[in-house]
């Protein structure tokens, strides 16, 4: 579930919390838990770490030790969480990757039951290469011209194409579609036969929502938690996401869930499907 904004929550504590402690220890309960690197596990027993950074949905923890930076990347997957303290005896069970650390933050725990997410030790060169094949533009940085011309250049879906983190990174369900809920489109609507002033209400509000959503630390819908066990609370300002049945905050219609690869719910008052659009611009109703 973690996506951007959940991504960036823990970033920003880990880089807070852990910056000049240094990796004393690592416990690893599952060798498979590590995609990448395992035989350079030896290496970041006493490298410092320094700083924390996120690329799309991952966390990344950089360590020093000898004048070489390398990395911690951590996949947060479904349910894959960030831990300073394991808040139950029952976390212990799919902990599958513990540091110990010197400081007054003495462990980071990697606890992930459904083990969709892995981590990876990489170098500088692993990183970029990391990051060049699996990540696409990331969307609190993508400028507005990059922006335009990445949707005009699609013939897909408009949910799909926010979705798709080789394009853009670090958007899921949740926020693909409060942001479609609030631009006012609907989320099969084609991305390349926008109007350029649609796309700006869209860049401007997925924009306005992943910062709204990072200032109030993530939503913790499921089992989302900070690494020092708080919830997000941007869960309470969701209009749409997992609403089905519910009156629409704008116009009153009910929200529909529509089926799809992920639950995707919509308001068809607030955002028609392209031929209802089109009856409403030949009727001089268009949004």
């Amino acid at each position: 579930m973690p996506e951007l904004p959940e991504a960036e929550t823990v970033v920003r504590q880990l880089r807070e919390q852990l910056a000049g402690a240094v990796i004393m220890d690592c416990w690893i309960g599952r060798v498979d838990i590590i995609r990448d690197g395992f035989s350079c596990l030896d290496w970041y027993r006493g490298a410092r770490l320094i700083t924390a950074s996120r690329l799309g949905k991952c966390v990344i923890l950089h360590a020093e030790k000898a004048s070489e930076t390398r990395f911690l990347i951590f996949e947060l997957g479904m349910t894959g969480l960030l831990f300073f303290t394991l808040l139950n005896p029952s976390y212990r069970k799919h902990t599958h990757l513990t540091l110990s650390l010197s400081g007054p933050v003495p462990a980071l725990h990697y606890w992930n039951p459904r083990r969709f997410g892995r981590v990876y030790l990489v170098d500088q060169k692993g990183l970029r290469h990391f990051a060049a094949r699996r990540f696409g533009r990331d969307p609190l940085s993508v400028t507005w011209p990059e922006f335009r011309k990445m949707v005009a250049a699609r013939r897909g879906r408009l949910k799909a194409l926010l979705m798709h983190q080789q394009v853009i990174a670090g958007i899921g369900n949740i926020y693909a579609n409060e942001i479609l809920y609030r631009a006012r489109l609907h989320p099969d609507r084609i991305a390349g036969r926008l109007r350029t002033t649609t796309v700006k209400r869209l860049y401007e509000t997925m924009r306005d929502v992943l910062q709204q959503a990072v200032a109030d630390g993530g939503s913790s819908v499921r089992d989302f938690l900070a690494p020092d066990g708080s919830k997000g609370e941007y869960r309470k300002r969701h209009l749409i996401y997992n609403k089905a049945g519910r009156p629409c905050p704008s116009c009153g219609r009910a929200i529909q869930r529509l089926p799809g690869e992920r639950s995707s719910f919509v308001c068809l008052s607030c955002q028609p499907r392209e031929r209802a659009l089109l009856r409403r611009s030949r009727a001089g109703r268009v949004q």
